[in-house]
């Protein structure tokens, strides 16, 4: 290899150098950003509204002058279990904790992961509907043939507008691709 030569494979590895540095920066970035956006995302949709300390309604009270019907709802995609609210709606006074479960039965001869996502309706609840405790949180591996009872742990937000008396909350479960068969 001649002198030339050498520095130009030199310069062409340099100039690769740079374009692979700038694109890891860039990507670096997109996932710094992700977060964020993810968590704007579930803010808007409603998806994970997790109780947190600083996320205490105002007025923690059990509102006893007004009942809310809860309905509940359960669907699977693509996913062979059976999944079914125990009660199919209950009655709560906002402010008030209640607990509802769902059963659950992998229909098949191997484990199945799913992951549950919630849908409220009206869309507004969402906002006031607060879970403590939720199956929904964690993607949930069903050994064959195994029939699981999980609970939701919620109370609804006395600031809930009072032109709302019935919340329709409602679970899909999903099939989590890729991870048939391996525990959660």
């Amino acid at each position: 290899m001649t002198a030339a030569t050498a520095r130009d494979v030199s310069a062409a590895n340099r100039q690769m150098l740079k374009k692979l540095l700038v694109v890891t920066a860039v990507m670096f970035g997109f996932g710094y950003a992700l977060v964020p956006m993810y968590e704007k995302i579930c803010e808007v949709t409603g998806i994970r509204n997790l109780l947190k300390a600083d996320a205490l309604p105002a007025n923690t009270q059990v509102d006893a002058s007004r009942l809310v019907t809860v309905e509940l709802d359960s669907n699977t995609r693509g996913l062979p279990w059976t999944f079914k609210p125990v009660a199919g709606s209950l009655r709560v006074h906002p402010g008030e904790l209640a607990t509802v479960e769902y059963e659950v039965r992998n229909n098949l001869d191997r484990p199945v992961t799913g992951q549950a996502i919630p849908s409220y309706a009206p869309d507004e609840a969402g906002r006031y509907f607060l879970k403590m405790e939720c199956f929904c949180f964690q993607q949930q591996t069903l050994a064959p043939g195994e029939v699981r009872r999980m609970p939701v742990v919620f109370l609804i937000d006395p600031a809930l507008p009072a032109s709302v008396g019935t919340i329709s909350l409602s679970y899909t479960f999903f099939e989590v691709a890729g991870r048939q068969g391996k525990p959660g």
